[in-house]
């Protein structure tokens, strides 16, 4: 057994001009030496564990001291004390196993002497992550965890608290060199970042310190990780209580604790502080164990008068003429043997919270289980040779094998087992230092890591426990740049590490539903981001319906005129033998009234939702029937035209009067309309199509037109029918006739050619429903005016002027216009 019991101050042996430093007397690894005793007492007196066989120790102290340690090992290993290397005086190994040491290079010495030969060695505070390398450290096994694990368990400690802008400092030397290194690169795996890496050299850092300090005071970070010795940590934290630095949470690492007899100064810097610490272990009856020490009861034991002198600062007496000096002269005073262990500051004297003394105790066990293995044979056939093991010829090695594999229940109930590096189940304790207005102060556990839990279980807090330093009045927040909401991405910052960023609304189109995410996703085509952007929401269909207002609008209005229509014909129908219904060809009255009824009823196939069959259907009934219609007012315009002309007994237009030309007219106008819609339907007809790109926010069910050259050219047909009438009207207006009625056609040629002129650019300008409602504006427009211009003047005679209806008056109109 190796526990460290001397040390200089703070806790390092060191050497000076060849001149060695007083040492102290360390009461905690004391601590470790009484649960040496009370572990090897225990299995002595157990009939479970290697009965018939009486465990005993030998306790060889390195001081911290490499060159101790390696006459250690040598000693132990040849059983001489003047040890020879390579030299063994027994012909079996006295000592099964050495437990031990915590200190780093003396650690790291032992380990090298004794994998040459695999001789077993349980370490209860060295953590250094290289000597889980089993090909360096055949024979090295450990109760504490890895530097690399709980580099990992701080990082996700972090992580926990979305600490994600974060400061490390720590000390140059190999062992914490190696911790700090891997705490920053844990934190960069889980998207940390790092404003500062600082070390603090081991020797005259003071002015390094400083260096440091004002890193910190210049940094935006809120919480630093401390990943040092004790002496740094407490030399930093003076200086960042001297300089009042605040607004900082300090990590600590299981490197250095917090000690109640800090300054207080120190102690409210630290306020707040989380860390990490070995798991705490129950060790039953080692509590009355300690308190039951005394130097009468423990004759053999060679420490207990100094841990004595140590503990409550007194002076054995060699003799009773041994002069006493008072406390003036700095001499203790006389211990009395009357003094109480259950009185000592629990921080000096702890017997409750078991951490490095929990190894110790559980390291003497690991050795009794892996020899009561051996012995026993209970892995009988795992040796290369299938034997069980010789309890006289045993060797090193094969104890080894033996302790590599060994599991068992300790005394307080928990499972201890070495995983294949030698190391043990990774457990620790999350501590928050407390300081309270009147002065007291306490470490509370307010958490826990776990490694061989699940992820995202490896950590367990209890946050209501936790006290933050004054500066905070809730849980800090350690950023670079705030989280992106949703609907935002993270745009990086040239030059800058991740976690600095800007915070960029998402696109159109596009939507971000995470915090934090690093670019928007595209909607389905069929979805559209809400206002906030934040989820898709489907976007509005869209359609000119029956059920819209406008719908509703469009719909009655056309209906209405084309009831007006038909009112209009069944009046001249009922007039049909009046001067003013038979003049100007009353057939081609009817036929016009009868196309202009289809007229207003065909703008209702455009109003609905569009099919595959309305929209076929929609733009060449349209253009048929305002064919027919326009036809129809030609035919009655060129009828008039040959009527007055053909008075001449000798004009050639003689033979073109009668009911074929108009006929003739209306026909062939007609058929030419019906073979560009037949060849528009053949060729690539109008279809329903979803459009998704016109308005960012609906789909807009519209019938495609096919063919656009198809659409236009029936709209330029038709528009050059309605100005072949409109010139042949114009021409014909003065002609001398009773009631003439090229003037009116006249006027209706030239609100339709209005309505359609200022159709195409509205047409064009306008999408969704609007589109179909200009169109369905300008049939019903036009007709309107045809009706309004040819029908109303006569309706007005007819119906309201009845004693101008009548042969007489309209000849007299036609004499005096003639004298005119």
């Amino acid at each position: 057994m190796v526990p460290t019991l001397c040390a200089t101050e703070p806790e390092m042996l060191q050497l000076f001009s060849g001149q060695q430093l007083p040492l102290t007397f360390r009461i905690r690894a004391y601590r470790f030496v009484r649960a040496i005793v009370y572990a090897v007492n225990e299995i002595n007196q157990s009939f479970q564990i290697l009965p018939n066989i009486t465990l005993g120790f030998n306790i060889y102290d390195s001081c911290f001291l490499e060159i101790r340690a390696a006459d250690s090992t040598l000693q132990l290993l040849s059983g001489r004390k003047q040890p020879v290397p390579n030299y063994i005086c027994q012909s079996k190994p006295v000592l099964p196993a050495i437990v031990g040491d915590e200190a780093a290079e003396a650690t790291i010495q032992m380990a090298r002497l004794l994998g040459i030969y695999h001789f077993p060695q349980v370490s209860y505070g060295f953590s250094y992550y290289l000597m889980s390398d089993k090909l360096q450290f055949p024979s090295f096994l450990r109760m504490v965890p890895s530097d690399n694990i709980q580099a990992f368990g701080l990082s996700r400690l972090l992580k926990y608290f979305g600490w994600t802008w974060v400061g490390i400092i720590g000390t140059d030397n190999f062992h914490y060199q190696a911790g700090s290194t891997t705490l920053r690169n844990e934190i960069l795996k889980t998207g940390g970042c790092i404003d500062f890496f600082e070390r603090i050299p081991m020797n005259n850092y003071e002015s390094r310190l400083l260096e440091v300090l004002e890193i910190i005071k210049k940094s935006s970070v809120k919480v630093i990780a401390v990943y040092t010795r004790a002496v740094h940590a407490i030399s930093l934290m003076d200086e960042v209580a001297r300089q009042n630095v605040t607004g900082k949470v300090w990590i600590g690492a299981t490197s250095w604790s917090i000690s109640p007899d800090l300054p207080t100064r120190i102690k409210e810097t630290l306020n707040g502080t989380v860390g990490f610490a070995l798991h705490r272990g129950d060790i039953p009856g080692f509590k009355e164990f300690l308190y039951n020490l005394h130097p009468s009861t423990s004759p053999d034991d060679i420490y207990i008068k100094t841990f004595w002198e140590e503990a409550f600062g007194c002076k054995w007496m060699q003799s009773a003429n041994d002069s006493l000096i008072t406390k003036e002269n700095n001499i203790a005073i006389p211990c009395t043997g009357e003094e109480k262990l259950t009185e000592l500051d629990p921080y000096l004297f702890d017997v409750i919270n078991f951490r490095f003394t929990y190894c110790t105790y559980n390291a003497v066990y690991a050795v009794a289980h892996a020899l009561h293995n051996m012995f026993s044979c209970k892995q009988e056939g795992t040796l290369p040779n299938g034997q069980c093991v010789d309890k006289a010829n045993y060797k090193s090695w094969m104890l080894l094998h033996y302790l590599r594999k060994v599991r068992f229940q300790n005394t307080g109930g928990e499972e201890i087992y070495f995983d294949e590096n030698g190391d043990p189940r990774s457990l620790y304790d999350i501590l928050n230092w407390q300081m309270f207005p009147d002065g007291r102060s306490q470490s509370v556990q307010v958490g826990s890591f776990d490694y061989s839990a699940s992820e995202g279980q490896q950590i367990k807090m209890n946050e209501s426990s936790i006290i933050w330093t004054a500066a905070f009045t809730k849980t800090p927040v350690s950023v670079c740049s705030n989280s992106c909401l949703p609907g935002f991405w993270k745009a990086a910052r040239r030059g800058q590490p991740i976690c600095c960023f800007d915070c960029l609304p998402c696109s159109k189109g596009e939507f971000s539903n995470e915090t934090d995410t690093m670019e928007c996703l595209k909607c389905p085509e069929d979805h559209w981001p809400d206002s906030k952007r934040e989820k898709c929401i489907p976007k509005v269909i869209e359609f000119l319906a029956f059920e819209d207002s406008l719908g509703t609008t469009l719909a009655a209005i056309p209906i209405f005129f084309a009831i007006v229509t038909a009112a209009v014909l069944c009046t001249f129908i009922m007039k049909q033998d009046t001067p003013i219904v038979k003049a100007n060809n009353r057939e081609l009255s009817y036929l016009l009234l009868i196309a202009l009824i289809f007229c207003f009823l065909c703008s209702l196939i455009f109003i609905g939702k569009p099919t595959k069959i309305n929209c076929m259907l929609r733009q060449p009934a349209f253009g048929i029937i305002f064919s027919l219609c326009v036809s129809s007012i030609l035919g009655k315009t060129i009828t008039v035209v040959i009527a007055f002309n053909a008075t001449n007994p000798n004009s050639n237009l003689r033979k073109w009067i009668g009911a074929k030309t108009p006929v003739f007219i209306i026909l062939g106008s007609l058929l030419v309309q019906v073979i560009i819609c037949i060849c528009w339907l053949s060729t690539f007809p109008s279809f329903p199509q979803n459009n998704m790109n016109s308005q960012e926010s609906k789909i807009i069910i519209e019938c495609n037109e096919g063919s656009i050259i198809s659409f236009y050219t029936m709209l330029g047909y038709l528009g050059t029918l309605a100005a072949v009438s409109l010139v042949v009207a114009f021409f014909a207006r003065k002609l001398p006739d009773s009631f003439n009625e090229a003037k009116f056609i006249t006027f209706s040629m030239l609100v339709f050619g209005s309505v359609w002129l200022t159709f195409i650019p509205a047409y064009m300008s306008t999408q969704g429903k609007y589109m179909v409602a200009v169109e369905v504006f300008a049939i019903v427009s036009s007709s309107a005016g045809i009706l309004g211009c040819i029908f109303i003047p006569k309706c007005y005679i007819v119906i309201l002027r009845p004693e101008m209806n009548t042969r007489e008056h309209l000849i007299g109109k036609g004499i005096q216009r003639n004298k005119t």
